[in-house]
């Protein structure tokens, strides 16, 4: 009995859900098929590659782990084979599960979906929100075929490609005495209390820039949602320092803040699309992340003439 591509589909869906009832939904099959197709794999291949755990849903052994790996690189070879016979010009169909950084996701991710709905509208983009690690873990786990995050401590199995530089600033209120200064040092405001982006790899990203002003910044306050920190600096408990630049200053609860250039030299942050290095891109992972390099520019370019409206105002 030859192994099938619908065997390893289900295999390899099965491993990203950890369940055959989770694969069998997302693969639109009844569970009976699934169980039936990765029992006749297991048989064929002459391993087993799943505990099934009861009411607990499935693990994993070592050698499902290996061997998801070489069938995600199968699949995702026999999709770039069957994308060059079409044709790169033709629209695309299928589906790609996108993970995304959750900072990220709001500047991003809505301009990229609108794209591909107008120029893909037969791609299907399953979207999976996570910090770093939960990013990392959906890439391993095959929860996801591409990842849209920062360059933060991602391991060497995965291989990015960079596709915006954010240079950080400082975020203070309008009523502060630096608010209207161009740049500033951070030595500046190394007194007042600090406002932290509480989430992991950023934390101590931030930690590290806010150190550079000569002494240990005193966190007053500290959250996990880019917002609730804009919030808490427009209404005057701190300052803070952040990468992303809205396109306004203006927070959820109708406040202001003020964006202020860092002088110091800081590292930067870089946007990057990360996929398993043993998975050759598809027409679909070059799709998405041309999708992404045009709203980038569009946001900049948008962001650009507001600044130049607001100095010739």
């Amino acid at each position: 009995m030859d192994v099938t591509l619908t065997q390893l589909r289900y295999f390899v869906e099965a491993a990203a859900q950890l369940s055959m009832t989770g694969a069998s939904v997302r693969l639109n099959v009844a569970q009976s098929a699934v169980s039936a197709a990765i029992a006749q794999l297991e048989r064929h291949v002459g391993t087993q590659f799943f505990i099934r755990q009861r009411s607990k849903g499935l693990l994993l052994t070592p050698a499902g782990e290996m061997f998801l790996r070489d069938a995600q690189a199968i699949l995702a070879h026999v999709e770039e084979s069957l994308d060059h016979a079409r044709g790169e010009t033709q629209s695309l169909s299928g589906r790609i599960r996108l993970a995304c950084f959750n900072t990220v996701t709001p500047f991003l991710l809505p301009g990229v979906l609108t794209r591909l709905k107008t120029e893909h509208p037969a791609l299907e983009v399953d979207v999976l929100e996570a910090d770093t690690a939960g990013c990392i873990s959906a890439l391993l786990s095959g929860q996801a075929d591409l990842a849209l995050c920062y360059d933060l401590d991602l391991p060497e199995s995965l291989a990015t490609t960079v596709l915006d530089t954010a240079r950080p600033y400082l975020a203070i209120p309008p009523e502060h005495a630096l608010a209207e200064a161009g740049s500033v040092k951070l030595s500046a405001v190394k007194e007042e209390p600090f406002v932290l982006l509480d989430l992991p790899h950023s934390r101590d990203l931030m930690l590290s820039i806010a150190r550079r002003s000569g002494r240990e910044p005193e966190v007053a306050f500290r959250s996990g949602s880019f917002e609730t920190v804009r919030t808490l600096v427009s209404r005057g408990l701190g300052y803070s320092i952040l990468h992303q630049r809205p396109q306004h200053g203006m927070t959820y609860d109708g406040g202001r803040l003020a964006m202020v250039e860092i002088e110091d030299q800081v590292p930067e942050l870089k946007t990057v699309l990360a996929h398993l290095r043993t998975q050759r891109p598809t027409a679909r992972v070059r799709a998405v992340a041309q999708a992404v390099r045009k709203q980038i520019d569009a946001a900049k370019t948008a962001r650009a003439r507001q600044q130049q409206a607001q100095r010739e105002g």
